[in-house]
């Protein structure tokens, strides 16, 4: 499929973007009932981050595959690792359609999804049947009609249904299609959330024997004072990762017709916010904490930018989209 996509991109494009995104899924999962390889390529860059051993350093981010059941088929574009989600305890919908948007000339995406999925229960069926040997995170959030004063209890239901079946999870206080998500990142809601979640990660371990890191996903869109509070809690809560960044809401680089759109922006628009906040947070924790760098990859010349600010591990989304699965192999084997 990854020699075909500059000619599928065209046809693809014509049809509304979330109808186009199941296109692919179905076309990929056809692709892998009759043929099933992991690249040769993909297994040339091992890499050692977070207590895991990741093939390579390339991922799939959270949101493309929200339900776990296109695994065997995103692997065999070559990714190192793939996060699934985001999640919620509870099924939701997510706002209405249309929800997902081109701005092709910016290579970037606007997406007001809001979580629509089907729950953890139906997740965690999927992640039974995941590929064997290869790395699963899962993106857990609490359901929107849930208080901010009670999203620990979401968490908390959601990391102990996943963490048998998963890698690693990360902890999405950032996402801004849900509302209030984004004052989990204050640090008083910020300290209880992380708390909490860690003990529940301590627990497992002493019941399992197994230790499931943690990892946490931040908005692009934090001032510097907001990464120093940040960076001093997820220190002292010996976080296991930090995601930078998640899409942003600022407009300064889309077209006037979609600065009044509700949502988060990816792609090219936001890389510059993203690269500048993985940069910030380096300088804050140094090699304390793994940083993974998300946000307007579609070059290795990106990618190449995002490990120079400081990223261990990398993410793609909307470069998928632009780029085609190409990308996947372009950086793995450059970087």
């Amino acid at each position: 499929m990854k020699n075909i996509y500059p000619i599928l991109r065209p046809l693809l494009f014509m049809c509304p973007p979330e109808a186009a995104h199941h296109t692919v899924l179905n076309l990929l999962d056809l692709k892998a009932k009759i043929l099933n390889p992991y690249p040769k390529w993909a297994l040339q860059t091992p890499q050692q981050v977070a207590g895991l051993s990741f093939p390579n350093s390339v991922g799939l981010a959270a949101g493309f595959d929200n339900h776990a059941a296109h695994l065997p088929a995103l692997f065999q574009l070559g990714f190192g690792f793939i996060e699934v989600g985001g999640i919620t305890p509870q099924a939701q919908p997510g706002h209405p359609k249309p929800r997902l948007f081109r701005l092709s000339a910016q290579q970037s995406l606007l997406n007001r999804m809001g979580f629509c999925n089907r729950g953890v229960d139906y997740l965690v069926e999927n992640l039974k049947k995941r590929p064997v040997g290869q790395i699963v995170g899962v993106n857990i959030c609490k359901n929107t009609n849930t208080p901010l004063i009670d999203a620990l209890n979401d968490y908390l239901y959601c990391f102990d249904r996943v963490a048998p079946f998963c890698d690693y999870v990360t902890i999405n206080i950032s996402s801004p299609n849900t509302a209030g998500l984004r004052d989990l990142q204050h640090s008083d809601y910020c300290r209880q959330l992380l708390t909490g979640l860690k003990q529940a990660q301590s627990d497992y371990a002493h019941r399992s024997q197994r230790y499931v890191p943690l990892w946490v996903k931040v908005a692009p869109d934090l001032n510097s004072e907001e990464i120093r509070m940040l960076a001093d809690i997820f220190c002292a809560q010996q976080m296991d990762a930090i995601v930078a960044t998640n899409t942003t809401i600022h407009r300064e680089h889309v077209p006037v017709e979609w600065r009044d759109q509700p949502g988060g922006i990816s792609g090219r628009a936001l890389s510059a916010r993203a690269d500048a906040v993985l940069a910030a947070f380096y300088q804050a924790v140094g090699e304390t904490i793994p940083l993974v760098g998300v946000g307007g990859i579609l070059s290795l010349t990106d990618a190449k930018r995002k490990r120079a600010a400081g990223a261990k591990l990398l993410q793609l989304y909307s470069g998928l989209i632009y780029e085609g699965p190409s990308l996947v192999k372009e950086i793995v084997t450059g970087l």
